[in-house]
């Protein structure tokens, strides 16, 4: 009975929230693309020839976000460039994910070789092969034991680190979800050991009643 109760309180929550109508309005296709959209306006992470990963990217609102974005910002804008957005973009998740216009999507793992060796084969040539902005929405399947899925979450997090260590160029940015509880602060004090300045964001489009929370990383040390 309690969890029909909660079914439906969600279904009600979700049906009637500003984001979710914003979202069908404009295309996307998750609501959590106005998460990003407000740390980008705050932080102004996305900028005009930049290469941005995804990591586990589906449904695919971020990259949507991150390209009608570079859309916007494109420096030098011609009858054959317009409409494209300035810069690289490259979407990766073990799960299907619906094509989106300029997005290079990889299904596969950025953990194994194969997957690997695919994200860093679409990166633009002259990248070195090194990338300014790597986004992660990821999130595991919560099973409701809080100590499991503080480890869970605990271990995505460290996986995105690892990866933006290996991937950023010197003055790159990472951008994480992460959920406020047991956990969280070994996650801010990996980031403090990897970039020279670590901001949490809490944005409006972030539900009040979730641990949800974002941490940014900037410039690696």
């Amino acid at each position: 009975m309690a969890k029909n109760k909660f079914n439906k309180n969600w279904l009600h929550d979700h049906v009637n929230d500003p984001y979710v109508k914003l979202a069908q309005k404009e295309g996307y296709r998750a609501r959590a693309a106005y998460k990003l959209k407000e740390i980008d306006e705050e932080d102004h992470l996305i900028k005009a020839g930049m290469t941005v990963v995804d990591l586990g990217s589906a449904p695919g609102s971020w990259s949507q976000y991150v390209r009608n974005r570079l859309i916007e910002l494109r420096r030098h804008p011609s009858a054959e460039n317009s409409g494209k957005p300035d810069g690289c973009i490259i979407a990766i998740d073990l799960l299907p994910m619906e094509a989106i216009a300029d997005v290079t999507f990889i299904q596969g793992d950025f953990r194994e070789e194969e997957g690997l060796k695919a994200l860093e084969a679409a990166l633009p040539a002259d990248s070195n092969p090194k990338v300014d902005l790597v986004l992660s929405d990821m999130a595991p399947n919560l099973s409701g034991v809080g100590v499991a899925d503080a480890a869970r979450m605990t271990n995505l997090a460290e996986l995105a680190l690892e990866f933006a260590k290996e991937h950023l160029k010197p003055e790159g940015a990472l951008l994480i979800k992460c959920f406020h509880g047991s956990g969280y602060s070994q996650i801010v004090e990996a980031f403090k050991g990897v970039f020279k300045t670590v901001s949490p964001r809490k944005p409006k489009a972030s539900r009040d009643k979730s641990a949800e929370t974002f941490l940014l990383g900037r410039r690696l040390k």
